[in-house]
């Protein structure tokens, strides 16, 4: 029995020396790692992850795999995003509708929010300004529309599922060089990316790195023809898609130019991977040339430059691509025919997803119609995937 209290006793004393040492070593900055299990990558599974930048504004945790280990991303193009008003006119209709919504500026996405939401990338044409700059430059004082909105507006996008936005307009310098460095200085603020003529906008998306191209072409084509190309070749060389978006045709015009279709196949041929286009405030048929879907016209989207446009009828265009062992391929498309506003008699700002099978029936057959006059018209315009 004495010779085992001994050992125990020792026993105590080794422990608490190790331990004494230990402590000490931890006191001097000193750690013995023991050894580990080694883990190999791909014993590591995908887990669940909110990824950044995408559906972040809902808080929504979604896996970035499908079932298949596949990537897919859905990604939204709309036409014209235009709020505020005219700093040269009393009337202003859009902040008008602000006060009778009672004051909440996301009025506007309402019925379009979960919609923007659901998917991975909205881009808009954003065409206006956000400022409280009164400053209009000696080109643009006999301008029939001026647009400027408070630089707080910019949550109409950042809490509505809009990431993106296209700053190649006709209006985006109605309040001058001062204004448009705001207004970019604002989107970047809010976590919303833009691209121009000379910035590309880059966005990563569970894990594919995709760039945005975009050109005013209305009066520019001449010096396009060769940076267009160019520009797209050294994007595909940095990054996994590009994105055109373009600036162009006629307003009111249900059909594309010469030049829209010449250029439109030409950011095909040259490497981009989808084309949106816009200005013509009126809905274009898609045309699938070369792998590649061209949109010559998206229409308006949320357009406040009117209180009530002739034609109010429009559609989002969502398309998505699926990555694969590396490979990327397009997965079709699918339409959203919406109607600008909420209402039938006036223009409420509010775009709206149609019911109405009347309706929808129309839009098709317009896209239709004059998809007839293109070789690479798509031949069906789904509303589902």
């Amino acid at each position: 029995m004495r010779k085992i209290t001994t050992w125990l006793l020792i026993l105590c004393l080794l422990l608490a020396s190790v331990s004494t040492l230990a402590e000490e070593a931890w006191e001097d900055g000193l750690v013995i790692e023991e050894e580990e299990e080694e883990i190999l990558f791909e014993d590591i599974l995908p887990t669940e992850v909110v990824e950044e930048g995408t559906n972040a504004q809902s808080g929504t945790v979604k896996s970035m795999y499908e079932e298949d280990g596949s990537v897919l991303i859905t990604i939204s193009g709309t036409g014209d995003f235009t709020i505020g008003g005219d700093s040269r006119k009393r009337a202003d209709i859009f902040n008008d509708e602000l006060v009778k919504q009672g004051g909440d500026i996301n009025f506007t996405m309402r019925n379009m929010r979960d919609i923007l939401l659901d998917d991975d990338l909205t881009i808009v044409n954003f065409e206006g300004t956000l400022t409280e700059s009164k400053y209009i430059p000696a080109s643009k004082q006999k301008n029939q529309f001026l647009f400027s909105a408070p630089p707080s507006y910019v949550t109409m996008l950042s809490e509505n599922g809009v990431e993106a936005a296209a700053l190649e307009n006709n209006h985006i310098m109605d309040h001058g060089e001062e204004a448009y460095e705001e207004t970019k200085a604002t989107l970047r603020d809010a976590g919303i990316v833009y691209s121009n003529s000379t910035e590309v906008g880059v966005i990563e998306v569970k894990g594919v790195r995709i760039a945005m191209l975009t050109y005013l072409c209305i009066d520019r084509y001449e010096t396009l023809w060769d940076k267009v190309p160019a520009d797209i070749k050294k994007a595909k060389d940095q990054y996994d898609l590009v994105i055109c978006s373009f600036h162009w045709g006629n307003e009111k015009d249900y059909f594309p130019t010469q030049n829209q279709i010449r250029m439109g196949r030409l950011a095909a041929d040259s490497g981009a991977d989808l084309v949106l286009g816009h200005h013509s405030h009126r809905i274009n048929p898609i045309e699938y040339y070369n792998g590649v879907y061209i949109c010559y016209s998206l229409g308006n989207f949320c357009f406040a430059g009117n209180s009530k446009p002739s034609d109010m009828l429009s559609y989002v265009f969502q398309t998505r691509f699926r990555v694969r062992d590396g490979e990327i391929s397009n997965e079709g498309f699918r339409i959203i025919p919406i109607r600008i506003s909420s209402r039938k008699d006036r223009n409420d700002f509010i775009p709206t997803p149609l019911t109405d099978t009347n309706t929808i029936d129309s839009l098709l057959s317009t896209l239709k119609s004059n998809g007839r006059k293109l070789n690479y018209a798509v031949e069906s315009y789904p509303l589902e995937w």
